[in-house]
């Protein structure tokens, strides 16, 4: 099976592999010519890059790229890095194919590279950094939960005895978040909505009804269809740990809430920029 793996063999490129990727997964084998395990593994991870087409696979000599190697703590071959919007997300050590095989598929989205891969130029969907053991909602119902609504594939959020719901929403680090994608039924989609962040533990219901949020929405239709954009108050999401969502009511009135789509679009807050790039070339040096 051929591959599509790109080779480096200087320093340079590796920031460069990365600003070129944007917001698709980067898988990054770090690796040498003297190391047996690496180069059993590595047939396999050629194979691996054919049948993930839309991420990057990157092979690194640690020997070729030193600083590199070091800037990125390695001290084992073959270490595999996990990154995304130049952001690393996950980490592997060890040439073991299945183990490998699971980590792209954790974090492998059929969307990468898309032309529609994120609304927001220099921003991306923030799926791949929620925790889902992290998470929680109140109000939901048995058959629909929250984890239905942070995919497209899986169904949909219904809250339960009443119209309300509060869904609490953590990272695995901290991000800045630009605006929302709520998708729902025109009757049944949430109307008001409030915005909470960094909370040391979910808010109950009475607790959100009478707090100020970090923003107050009201929502209407159009907001609510698929590939609608609801912008935030940028500056107020720029170091986010966790993010509540406390939906008051619907649109229609109706006994229940229903959210088809819940998306976060932003970036990690360690997301490298084009300094960081002027640093590996030689030197050292967001917006709305």
């Amino acid at each position: 099976m051929n591959g599509n793996v790109k080779v480096l063999t200087e320093d340079s490129q590796f920031q460069l592999e990365l600003i070129s990727a944007g917001t698709k997964l980067v898988v990054a084998d770090f690796s040498a010519t003297w190391c047996g395990p690496c180069q059993r593994i590595g047939p396999v991870f050629t194979e691996y890059s054919a049948r993930y087409p839309k991420a990057v696979f990157l092979k690194i000599d640690v020997d070729q790229c030193p600083q590199t190697a070091q800037e990125n703590a390695i001290s084992a071959m073959p270490t595999f890095l996990f990154l995304r919007n130049k952001v690393k997300i996950d980490s592997l050590k060890g040439a073991d194919p299945n183990a490998l095989n699971e980590k792209i598929k954790k974090w492998y989205s059929d969307e990468d590279g898309d032309d529609g891969d994120s609304p927001v130029k220099g921003h991306m969907d923030l799926n791949s950094f929620i925790t889902k053991t992290g998470c929680e909602c109140l109000n939901e119902s048995d058959d629909h939960l929250l984890e239905h609504a942070l995919t497209s594939k899986e169904g949909y959020l219904e809250s339960d005895v009443d119209e309300q719901l509060i869904m609490s929403i953590a990272f695995n680090q901290p991000v800045k978040i630009h605006s929302l994608k709520i998708h729902g039924p025109e009757d049944k989609g949430p109307k008001t909505v409030k915005l909470f962040i960094n909370q040391p533990t979910t808010l109950d219901f009475d607790a959100a009804s009478s707090r100020d949020g970090v923003q107050n929405l009201e929502l209407k239709l159009e907001d609510l269809k698929e590939g609608s954009l609801i912008p935030l108050r940028y500056v107020k999401f720029q170091n986010v740990q966790n993010v509540t969502i406390f939906v008051k009511d619907n649109q229609g009135g109706t006994e229940t809430t229903q959210i088809d789509f819940l998306g976060l679009i932003g970036s990690p807050v360690g997301s490298t920029n084009m300094s960081d790039f002027k640093r590996v070339a030689g030197k050292k040096g967001e917006s709305h």
